[in-house]
């Protein structure tokens, strides 16, 4: 018999609001597991110590009053006792963990920076960390270390986490439970999680026998869905085994910033949107063939085991798991589901399992969007229904609504943004995402018995990739789509604060049709001033440095969506975003003015995407690897190539280019390559613009010498190397620039740029940009001069 007054059909002690027995003891222990990352040991057990203590009194003041009858103080007390509770199960589990992390052998090892001998256990799969091109690119590992071996020959036997990094190619192949043995450096890690050290090894690990069967068999399937994506165009198949096992390896960076702008990175990494997908599908199969309750569970365990086998058991997908266990397991015994404790159930197992959890952002945000979806999204699907709006549509907009807002505090705080459009990105996306997984998969499962069968799948899968391809691409580029926000904890608190009080305000019709007004107000009022304004690029303009980090690229107008382009940075994904940015999709002259990695490293980026009609560059060869990198890409994009000797011009549209030095060879001097740089006279649109290269001293007194006066003069100035201290004050005065544009990287260890330099320059009257802290900067013209605009540096990516 139900409890008086309880429903028939929900247990006694539930009502109708959400079932929230469990939060208050998940949420303590996750919060206190995350405090105590960022504590001693000593300190986290102090913690859990007091917690204790203050639940032990608590709970014997609530026992005192056991004879009330409706006492509220009673009530309320053992939620707070469940919350002590929390607090003392999560700093307990991470204090155990920080002292094995922090025993003082390992300690000593690390402080002194010792060359280790490591017997290791590989966790996850080898990630090339983003690096220049033409250099060995460094891989990420990370590894359960089983013991130590320093330099005097003592062992340290523990299980301790390890970072490696690592630049030998063999480190490629290896696969999570791969036993190895490596000799490398130690260094201290950044601290916040249970890393007990970074360590740098040259050469390749030595394995000890193979990896578990599971992981040879999800390695075998992982290779397999790449393979079979390659034939697909590079978004679709660099995107597909992102979506469907998480395995972003071939991601192109342009992609993905556009996922990120778009609020829809969450598709990237595989988590419980995934793992419902999969096993709803098997679900509905089993349904189908009309099998019992237990034979369905049966199977969507199995569905279940082997999926996170393939994908890897990222934080994400382990949350995901487990809740998805308990469901299947409240399935099996006939019992209708209680997702919200459920889901606080899975958190604080998981949490105590693995208290580094708790800082993992992406387990934040999969357990975030989770709550949302059931918190959230069935009142607002059912209040849209009430009013006329049809069910389909209804759960559709609830469901990326209720899961963007309940995540936005966290991507706040990572990003310092906050997505206008995320929302409506989502809600376009939604169609796609099952069918492009389930086809995925399918692929994945298919490639090593029926390859015909895998390719099909994986062509079909690509339709609904490039549907989410163009829903991200538009997105990135709509006016006003990212909004500066704090970032860091104090950004995240703020947006949380102000979401609580919406929610709650919004409760109120008077207040919710406030909200209303004030929203159409502020859209109506500010997306048309976006839209005249242009946003980026800006109108008129005639040159653009692009933020590239520690290197040049610059961008010269030809007409609408053609451009010149000089140089292409150290980083093909920074030049590419940039020309993206600016519109460009076809290049009629692709410039180098020497062969350096940091103004030849990203012409990939340049080529990616657009056709380039021809390649020039400086007659000095090398050095070599520089030369060899762009005339591989130029032979890859079937561009002309030749070189660009003194007195070469080009005229294209608005943009006439001449080449003014080096007036000859160069040799023997601080260095050859620099000072015989190209510099370039252009002008468009009547601006004449001198683009210096890495020029020094030598090569700039070499250009007075042999220039008749003013012939270097210039309105805006391409800096030399960065604003270096190599600078002939002779040759900054003879130029006399309006504005200067210095492209150089944030926090370089170079020294770059020179105060005094830079002093110099603004003693000439010329206003001074830098990259590093204005971002892209055009210059425009405006009326009969000229000005300046700055599309600012990203937050997260301020010096």
């Amino acid at each position: 018999m139900p409890a008086r007054g309880a429903p028939p059909d929900r247990p006694a002690g539930v009502g109708d609001g959400p079932d929230l027995r469990l939060a208050g003891l998940a949420v303590a222990a996750w919060l206190a597991a995350l405090a105590s990352l960022h504590l001693s040991a000593r300190s986290a057990a102090l913690l859990a110590a007091g917690a204790a203590g203050l639940a032990v009194l608590v709970a014997a003041h609530l026992l005192g009053r056991l004879g009330r009858p409706a006492d509220p103080v009673r009530r309320h007390g053992w939620i707070a006792v469940a919350v002590l509770l929390g607090v003392v199960c999560g700093a307990t589990a991470t204090a155990a963990r920080l002292g094995v992390r922090d025993a003082p052998a390992v300690r000593a090892l690390v402080d002194d920076r010792a060359t280790v001998t490591a017997d290791l256990v590989v966790r996850a799969d080898p990630r090339p960390l983003r690096g220049v091109a033409g250099r060995p690119a460094t891989l990420l590992v990370r590894a359960e270390s089983v013991a130590l071996t320093g330099p005097d020959g003592v062992r340290v036997a523990a299980s301790l986490r390890v970072l490696l990094l690592a630049t030998d190619p063999a480190w490629r192949a290896l696969l999570p439970g791969q036993r190895l043995t490596a000799e490398g450096r130690l260094g201290a890690p950044r601290g916040g999680d249970l890393t007990a050290a970074v360590l740098t090894v040259r050469g390749p690990p030595t394995p000890h026998g193979p990896p578990p069967w599971s992981q040879r068999a999800a390695g075998t399937l992982r290779a397999g869905l790449q393979r079979v994506c390659e034939p697909l165009p590079d978004e679709q198949g660099g995107l597909l085994p992102g979506l469907v096992v998480g395995d972003t390896s071939r991601l192109l960076p342009a992609v993905e910033e556009d996922f990120r702008t778009t609020g829809m990175t969450h598709l990237n990494a595989v988590s419980g949107s995934n793992v419902a997908i999969v096993v709803g599908a098997v679900l509905l199969l089993a349904r189908w063939a009309r099998a019992g309750p237990r034979v369905a569970a049966g199977l969507c365990v199995l569905a279940l085991v082997g999926f996170v086998i393939l994908v890897r058991p990222s934080p994400s997908v382990v949350r995901a798991a487990t809740m998805g266990a308990i469901g299947l397991a409240a399935l099996a015994a006939g019992r209708p589901r209680a997702a919200l404790p459920a889901l606080a159930a899975a958190v604080a197992a998981l949490v105590l399992f693995d208290p580094e959890l708790a800082g993992d952002p992406g387990f934040a945000l999969s357990v975030l969007a989770t709550a949302g979806l059931l918190l959230l999204a069935p009142g607002w699907r059912d209040g849209l229904r009430r009013r006329g709006v049809p069910p389909g549509f209804a759960e559709a907009l609830a469901v990326p609504a209720a899961a963007q807002l309940a995540c936005g505090p966290v991507v706040a705080g990572i990003s310092g943004t906050v997505s206008l459009v995320a929302v409506p990105a989502n809600l376009l996306a939604v169609p796609a995402i099952a069918p492009a997984t389930v086809l995925g998969v399918a692929a994945a499962v298919l490639s090593p018995v029926w390859s015909p069968g895998a390719e099909l799948a994986a062509w079909l899968a690509s339709w609904p990739a490039w549907w989410l391809v163009t829903v991200a691409r538009y997105g990135a580029r709509l006016p006003a789509g990212m909004l500066p926000w704090p970032d860091g904890v104090p950004g995240a608190l703020l947006l949380a604060g102000l979401t609580v009080a919406l929610l709650v305000a919004t409760r109120r019709p008077v207040v919710r049709r406030l909200v209303a007004v004030v929203a159409v107000a502020v859209v109506a009022g500010t997306l048309p001033v976006r839209l005249v304004a242009g946003g980026w690029p800006p109108d008129r303009w005639v040159a653009v440095a692009c933020a590239v980090g520690q290197g040049d690229a610059l961008v010269l107008p030809v007409a609408v969506g053609r451009a010149v382009v000089v140089d292409a940075g150290p980083d093909p994904a920074a030049v590419d975003g940039c020309l993206r940015r600016l519109g460009v999709r076809e290049v009629p002259l692709l410039l180098f003015s020497h062969f350096h990695v940091d103004h030849t490293g990203g012409v990939a980026g340049v080529f990616r995407g657009r056709r380039v009609a021809a390649v020039r560059t400086p007659q000095w060869p090398e050095p070599a690897a520089g030369r060899d990198l762009v005339r591989a890409a130029a032979a890859a994009g079937g561009a002309v190539l030749a070189p660009a000797p003194a007195g070469w011009a080009y005229r294209a549209g608005g943009v006439e280019l001449v080449v003014l030095g080096p007036p000859y060879p160069l040799r023997g001097t601080r260095s050859d390559p620099n000072n015989n740089s190209l510099v370039l006279r252009a002008t468009v649109a009547g601006v004449r613009i001198l683009l210096a290269g890495d020029a020094e001293t030598e090569e700039q007194r070499a250009l007075l010498d042999r220039m008749p006066p003013g012939g270097v003069r210039a309105d805006v100035l391409k800096v030399a190397h960065h604003g270096s201290a190599y600078q002939d004050p002779a040759f900054l005065d003879a130029v006399r620039p309006s504005v200067a544009l210095v492209p150089v990287g944030a926090g370089n260890s170079y020294g770059h740029p020179n105060a005094a330099v830079l002093a110099r320059l603004v003693r000439g009257g010329a206003r001074v940009l830098r990259t590093d802290t204005d971002g892209d900067v055009a210059v425009v013209r405006s009326g009969g001069g000229m000005a300046v605009v700055v599309r600012g540096v990203p937050p997260g990516q301020r010096p």
